[in-house]
């Protein structure tokens, strides 16, 4: 299968958007989505401090539903709450990196072998549908977007694995390496970006030939690969992401 994604082009990352007036369990989850997103994104540095007065103009809320907000991503893994120093953003070392995604690539693998057993066919319909959608923000630069539909493919697959073991030990691993995923598309040494929406397609025809084990072995190595990504960007001299023409 030719693959139809072009090579050149660098990430840009657009400001997210505002939330209006929503009920209380929906205001918590638009507080908690802005600011994991915040956080993912790169806006603190690995191991800085959260800052709380700065995030609560930022979002227009108090301080008590910020650190609600908090303790959610502490329980996910990208944050550590500091007892009496408020929290910082958990810093990760190339070991704790390179063990991560080595689990994550097993657990993605299985998940992959499982789903082709079980998937429905509108399951797979609802995930060509975010692939197209991801594709489009790919062509737009839109890495939040992008980055938003990406995850969304991958939960949707252990989903369809139907097993809820796995998917409990996935959003426990998948929290605390979201931060980094995000990041590792930014890596210079190749177009890890072009390079990631072609292993999609590869993902996305082996799911629906459900091929289990084409689609385990085709997971494990995206996960290596953007493994490799992350250790590089990780080394990398630090730049800010350009702004949008």
């Amino acid at each position: 299968m030719k693959s139809t994604i072009p090579d050149n082009g660098v990430p840009i990352t657009p400001a997210a958007g505002n939330g209006g007036d929503r009920q209380e369990a929906s205001l918590h989850g638009e507080i908690l989505l802005r600011l994991r997103d915040y956080v993912v994104e790169g806006n603190i540095p690995e191991g800085g401090r959260i800052p709380e007065r700065q995030l609560c103009e930022m979002l227009g809320i108090s301080r008590t539903p910020l650190r609600e907000a908090l303790k959610v991503l502490a329980a996910e893994g990208l944050i550590e709450l500091l007892p009496n120093r408020g929290a910082r953003v958990r810093q990760l070392s190339q070991r704790d990196l390179e063990e991560l995604f080595d689990v994550m690539a097993g657990l993605e693998s299985l998940a992959g072998r499982l789903a082709c057993e079980a998937i429905s066919d509108a399951e797979i319909t609802a995930i060509e549908q975010l692939h197209y959608e991801m594709y489009g923000h790919y062509l737009h630069r839109d890495m939040h977007g992008y980055f938003q539909a990406n995850q969304r493919i991958h939960e949707s697959i252990v989903a369809a694995a139907r097993n809820e073991t796995l998917k409990t030990a996935y959003a426990n691993f998948a929290g605390r390496i979201r931060r980094v995923r995000y990041s590792a598309n930014f890596a210079r040494k190749r177009q890890r970006w072009a390079e990631a929406m072609r292993e999609h397609e590869a993902i996305l025809d082996a799911l629906r030939r459900r091929a289990g084990s084409e689609l385990s072995d085709i997971l494990f190595q995206h996960l290596r690969n953007k493994r490799t990504a992350a250790l590089e960007h990780l080394t990398e001299p630090q730049e800010p992401a350009p702004a949008a023409p």
